[in-house]
């Protein structure tokens, strides 16, 4: 068994998280700003001084690449992103690149015989917090290949036309024609010229903490939905119209979230999750009883049979009338549970074993770009513990120790692939 360098780690940890410092112990690393682009550099800097070669696609993805013994193999290729969220931490997706680096890195350090050509590999746009949507990139390579509920919030005019949220006048297309990382799309990843897929990250939940394990296997991302609940009432003045005769539309939605909330508690799903996280009011003023007022609700589950339920509690808040106000459901989007390749779940399980690394089996509750690369590619991913379960915040830790188990698992994970035929 073979791992990897804590103290090279630690030093990209403290380099990488120079770039886009937001000056509290995190960063602001939004796809294609200055920030990125120093990460970008530096990524580039240490993978030629391996002797990797670098490749660009036409939306930015990167892919540093060694050799194998066998130029006509299909490449291994282990990949994530380094953009984040406004005022993130320093190791949400970063932590997948620098461990496909350090794994890269090893290999070549150590000489370690394999045959096919391996890769890290940047994806551009993950986070989608400056240009919406979330894994954009990942969603345009991977197109072709996904469900077409899916593919269609993905078309690559649309992406390029992405406004930035701070300005609305600058588009994603824009930014990366002048980022400079904008290459050909014959580079793009595809099951052609890949062989299969993995991607190691923080599990951003305490899961793993709690029960004392370090390396989460993980078996699949959750399936979900994601609903608005729109309702409908009628504004009037706040001091001159009696509450009996009011129809109220921000109470509607409040007694509709409280009774949602008591509902699918009672289908008794510990592992079911759901979440309101928007939310919008119609006219927004003091003195203004509501007309209109919405708010999203995300649910999460593996098993399809229990969101069905959910989503049956849901649609029967249609047929109600909530403080004399009209409730109407909007799909946002959903996703089926994506389940990994199993032969490669099971070389990351052995790789635990064999290094001796406390380990679980985890589902992922988080998308990532590596549910649409599996539609393309056999795929996997790698948990590595975060400290207290914080993860899209500047507190967000995982230990030096942690990160590098989790790049010498894939480490020896990748060389059981490599063996396969």
């Amino acid at each position: 068994m073979y791992k990897c360098s804590q103290e090279r780690m630690t030093d990209m940890i403290k380099t990488f998280s120079q770039y886009g410092d937001a000056g509290h112990g995190g960063i602001t690393r939004y796809s294609m700003s200055p920030a990125a682009i120093q990460a970008r550099k530096e990524y580039e800097k240490r993978m030629k001084a391996i002797g990797a070669t670098i490749e660009v696609d036409d939306v930015g993805d990167m892919y540093a690449t060694i050799p194998g013994s066998d130029p006509d193999a299909k490449r291994i290729v282990m990949a994530s992103h380094v953009d984040s969220v406004r005022n993130g931490g320093n190791y949400d997706g970063i932590l997948g690149v620098m461990s496909a680096m350090e794994v890269l890195t090893t290999i070549v350090k150590e000489n370690i015989p394999h045959k096919h050509p391996l890769t890290a590999m940047i994806w551009t746009n993950e986070e989608g917090s400056l240009y919406p949507p979330a894994m954009m990139c990942s969603g345009i390579v991977c197109y072709d290949y996904l469900p077409e509920e899916i593919r269609s919030g993905f078309r690559y005019d649309d992406m390029m036309a992405s406004k930035s949220i701070l300005d609305h006048t600058s588009t994603f297309g824009e930014a990366l024609a002048k980022s400079g990382y904008q290459g050909d799309k014959k580079y793009r990843l595809s099951p052609d010229r890949y062989k299969c897929y993995f991607e190691t990250h923080i599990e951003q939940g305490p899961i793993l903490e709690d029960n004392g394990n370090d390396i989460g296997v993980v078996d699949c991302v959750l399936g979900m939905f994601n609903y608005k609940l729109k309702f409908y009432g009628q504004t009037t003045h706040a001091g001159t119209f009696p509450m009996p005769k009011r129809k109220d539309a921000f109470l509607a939605a409040a007694e509709a979230l409280a009774y949602l909330h008591d509902e699918i508690d009672k289908l008794g799903y510990p592992e079911l999750v759901y979440t309101t996280g928007e939310v919008e009011c119609h006219p927004n003023v003091h003195t203004c009883v509501p007309d209109y007022f919405d708010f999203s609700l995300d649910v999460r589950h593996e098993d399809p049979k229990v969101l069905d339920k959910v989503m049956d509690i849901v649609k029967s808040c249609e047929k109600q009338t909530w403080a004399g106000c009209t409730c109407k459901i909007e799909k946002q989007w959903n996703r089926d549970t994506v389940y990994w390749n199993k032969p490669l779940v099971g070389y990351v399980k052995e790789a635990c074993e064999e290094l001796g690394v406390s380990h679980q089996y985890i589902h992922s509750g988080a998308g990532h770009d590596a549910q649409f690369a599996a539609y393309v590619l056999p795929a996997t991913m790698i948990f590595v513990q975060s400290k207290n379960g914080l993860s899209h915040c500047e507190d967000e830790y995982s230990t030096p120790e942690h990160c590098t188990e989790g790049a010498s698992v894939m480490l020896n994970a990748v060389l059981k692939a490599d063996k396969e035929d």
